[in-house]
């Protein structure tokens, strides 16, 4: 019987033609794939930085009583739109207008005091005339008592005049010469007086007097009191944070309420210390807020990098010395600016989460600014309407009080 050979298949017949096909489509596909993202990091995602820890600032303005008082009405709540200048709280205005009145009739008191120093000036000077008059009769009386002595004095020696008439001429004369000192001492102290007065009037007015103005500005401190009783909103905006309650004492200082105007709105991202080796002010930023999702994409300019890493200002920063000092990435909060249309058409709120994508591509800006601001940031013009009628207070005060011809 014969043994059938067993025949051992070749090597190329072993090998699996699908499968070698199959492994070097992958390894193509990866490798197309890897040139892809290579080429895609190179021309287009380093153009670019992104962070999603990025968060919606603005300006919160707090509504705080210039001087104490109790409250009376609270004219606006959380929500509310308030415009520049309006009323949100109104305190009890007693106390002001008792000082006020104070101050008003301090104010004429004063007039009339310094109204009496410039006439002072006319009394004083016709003294000085009676006293001159005086030392000149005095000096007339001496004049005609030295003669009146000498006559008797030659007389004396042929007897005609007797000693007792002698010492009576002599007496005279000293009685005129004593009448002329006290003259002259009159006559100097009605001088002095004279221009100790003149110095609390010369060269100004009644209405420039520092004692009238002195009392003037008082009664521009109580009016502007009375004016402060009510409390206006410094900006447009909307309420926020109402703590103000009806009945309240409050203090000057004390916080009432915020105001967040709509249109003074930013966004601060916080990108890892990495991402900022290529950001620059003036680079163009895309936005987009968790608010609205994607389909609603603000467009924002770079206007400013922090100084500083948020842990370095915190309230405990962080000791990196210690000695189980662990190694965190930073990040520094970079300012961009928004544009008023997009707010105005898809408004933002403080605190919202945005997510921020920077175009580094553009470095002709500068990391860090260095110029100072030309203009103020945020500002008003509401208080400057206060002290308005102060002044036409104080000018019928003082009419009234001042001589008439």
């Amino acid at each position: 019987m014969t043994t059938p050979e067993v025949q051992t298949p070749s090597p190329r017949a072993a090998g699996n033609p699908a499968r070698k096909k199959i492994l070097l489509t992958l390894t193509g596909i990866v490798v197309v794939v890897g040139l892809a993202w290579t080429a895609y990091e190179w021309l287009v995602a380093s153009h670019y930085e992104s962070t999603d820890n990025a968060y919606v600032q603005g300006n919160v303005i707090q509504i705080t009583p210039q001087i104490g008082g109790t409250v009376l009405a609270i004219l606006a709540d959380d929500t509310d739109y308030v415009k520049a200048g309006q009323a949100l709280v109104r305190l009890d205005p007693t106390d002001a207008t008792v000082a006020l009145d104070q101050a008003r009739a301090n104010l004429a008191q004063v007039v009339r005091q310094v109204r009496t120093i410039y006439a002072n000036n006319g009394s004083l000077g016709a003294q000085i005339t009676l006293r001159e008059s005086d030392v000149a009769k005095a000096q007339v009386e001496i004049a005609r008592a030295t003669d009146d002595l000498n006559r008797r004095q030659s007389l004396v020696k042929n007897g005609a005049v007797s000693k007792e008439d002698l010492n009576h001429a002599q007496t005279q004369l000293a009685n005129g010469k004593s009448a002329l000192a006290a003259a002259q001492a009159a006559l100097a102290v009605a001088r002095e007086q004279l221009v100790s007065n003149q110095a609390m009037t010369d060269g100004i007015s009644v209405e420039r007097h520092p004692s009238v103005l002195a009392a003037a500005a008082k009664v521009r401190e109580a009016w502007l009191a009375t004016q402060r009783m009510s409390l206006p909103a410094p900006v447009e905006g909307y309420v926020a944070r109402r703590s103000v309650q009806l009945g309240q004492r409050v203090a000057a200082g004390t916080p009432l309420m915020s105001i967040v105007p709509m249109k003074q709105m930013w966004v601060d991202a916080n990108f890892k210390e990495v991402q900022l080796r290529n950001i620059r002010i003036g680079q163009s930023v895309n936005l987009t807020a968790d608010l609205y999702g994607k389909k609603v994409e603000y467009k924002g300019t770079v206007a400013g990098l922090g100084m500083g890493t948020g842990s370095a200002f915190s309230l405990l920063p962080a000791q990196n010395a210690t000695g189980n000092w662990i190694k965190v990435v930073q990040r520094v909060p970079v300012r961009v600016t928004l544009d008023a249309a997009e707010l105005a058409k898809n408004p933002l709120r403080v605190g919202l989460s945005m997510e921020a994508t920077v175009d580094v591509s553009q470095q002709g800006g500068k990391a860090l600014a260095d110029a100072p601001r030309e203009a103020a940031l945020v500002q008003t013009t509401v208080y400057e309407a206060l002290g308005n009628g102060a002044d036409e207070e104080v000018r019928k005060i003082i009419a009234a009080n001042l001589a008439h011809k």
